[in-house]
């Protein structure tokens, strides 16, 4: 950094940021397909494009702008969500805002929103564009790709179109529509660590494949596509609240076919039956879940007769996440493009080891910190950082002396003092077999400075490993 003044000012802002973390998120949440419109006709997406707002950092802004004598109305977050390729014009998207829920996050939704026949990508992204209210503009978020579909298909599904499939450990939402009417959109939610039925939020829910001759206690998880009869366990990913174990069934005319073992699809009908039942299904009543008894089907043995709570509807879901904190630095210009950290390599060792970071919308005003020790940073790509690892010494432990492994926060920090954390630590481990004990220094005091500065050397060699926080 060419000002030290400086640079010391934004290293006192960074420790204040790791003692007490000022975080603003943005999450989507949206489905991974869309269903084209055909004609005249809106196939709004469903379940609709989901915008959270999240962390202490929202209020500490809204404070900071409510400071300048703005008013009430100056802070209040506002945005507009639409299509990738629509350009500027914010007549082409949907206006969002944001309603305070009890656990003081923002929430809106965007109900509105199509892809026509005249639009022939086969994915796209949705685009989020947030602002305050008196004007300022927050960024630019987007979401992840979704691939557009003309209808749920009906035929077998095959593992070779996996585009399509669901596979264990992914996520999906489900939800019920009564007669085909939009109106009727009920989806499966958590509230109050019960499942319920809402008709304007939605949960995201991990879908894992279980081992059903296991002991239901024990339920050990399984890798692979689901397929029909499958025994699956539903848990959300926002609470963790989880359902017993489940026997997911395809729905056909309102009955349960028990014969069908074929992988499940995008937008298919399907029933929940739960393991070890008599013939009970999850199933909505208004905005409740409860359990249905099925009919048995007198002439066929192989289908169970449900009620049209019983049926959902299941679509596999995306979350994109994106974390950054004003609070200071003195930001001028938008948050965005805000950095997304997947993955690190490590190469090299000693004094030139290097890191590389990769991920997506890096840009070269971006500086990666280990904790509040910045690093030499080059940028290579929009999906790549590189950056020399900092020696052990530089945060303030004598390296002669470390016996344990330190671990710290990898941030991201734009040139202005924007700072972007991330889930990603670095931890130095000392090899145990290189650490000096009192026995070895007084053996040989006269060479104990070379001694050290080999170990040193070893050391350094050595001592990078890299753990990703879950």
């Amino acid at each position: 950094r060419s000002n030290p003044y400086q640079g010391s000012l934004l290293q006192d802002s960074v420790r204040r940021y790791l003692q007490l973390p000022a975080d603003q998120t943005v999450l989507i949440l949206h489905a991974k397909v869309a269903q084209k419109s055909y004609g005249n006709e809106k196939r709004f997406f469903c379940p609709p494009p989901c915008v959270y707002l999240s962390g202490p950092g929202w209020k500490l802004k809204q404070e900071q702008i409510k400071a300048r004598d703005l008013g009430e109305s100056g802070f209040r977050v506002c945005g507009y969500m639409g299509l990738d390729s629509m350009g500027s014009s914010l007549m082409e998207t949907q206006k969002l805002s944001f309603e305070e829920q009890p656990d003081a996050k923002g929430f809106s939704c965007a109900k509105a929103l199509y892809i026509s026949d005249t639009d022939k990508r086969k994915h796209f992204r949705l685009v989020l564009k947030l602002f305050f209210s008196n004007g300022q503009e927050i960024g630019t978020f987007h979401s992840k790709l979704i691939k557009v579909i003309s209808k749920p298909s009906q035929k077998k599904q095959s593992l070779k179109n996996t585009d399509l499939c669901i596979s264990s450990g992914s996520k999906v939402s489900l939800f019920n529509r009564l007669r085909s009417q939009t109106v009727s959109t009920r989806y499966l939610s958590v509230e109050g660590g019960a499942f319920i039925a809402s008709a304007r939020q939605w949960a995201a829910f991990t879908l894992h494949l279980a081992d059903e001759r296991c002991p239901r206690s024990e339920f050990p998880l399984r890798e692979g596509y689901i397929r029909y009869g499958s025994v699956v366990q539903l848990v959300c990913t926002a609470t963790g609240v989880t359902l017993p174990p489940l026997i997911i069934r395809k729905v056909m005319k309102q009955y349960a076919m028990l014969d069908v073992d074929e992988p499940i699809s995008q937008l298919h009908k399907c029933a929940f039956q739960f393991q070890g039942s008599d013939r009970m299904y999850l199933c909505l009543s208004t905005d409740k879940v409860i359990q249905f008894q099925a009919s048995p089907c007198p002439k066929e043995a192989n289908r169970e007769l449900l009620n049209d709570g019983s049926c959902w509807t299941i679509i596999s879901t995306e979350t994109v996440e994106y974390t950054f904190s004003e609070s200071l630095a003195c930001v001028r210009e938008p948050v965005s493009p805000v950095p997304l950290i997947a993955a690190l390599q490590l190469t090299g060792g000693g004094d030139v080891a290097m890191l590389e970071v990769q991920g997506e919308y890096f840009h070269a005003h971006l500086k990666v910190w280990f904790g509040d020790v910045e690093a030499e940073t080059m940028y290579r790509s929009p999906k790549s950082l590189v950056c020399v690892v900092p020696d052990v010494s530089a945060f303030g432990s004598d390296w002669r002396w470390l016996r344990y492994p330190i671990t710290v926060p990898l941030l991201l920090i734009r040139d202005d003092g924007l700072i972007y954390s991330s889930s990603f630590t670095f931890t130095y481990t000392p090899e145990q077999s290189c650490i000096p004990g009192q026995q070895v220094l007084s053996d040989v005091p006269q060479d104990s400075d070379k001694l050290l500065d080999s170990i040193h050397q070893e050391f350094t060699r050595t001592n990078f490993h890299l753990f990703m926080q879950t």
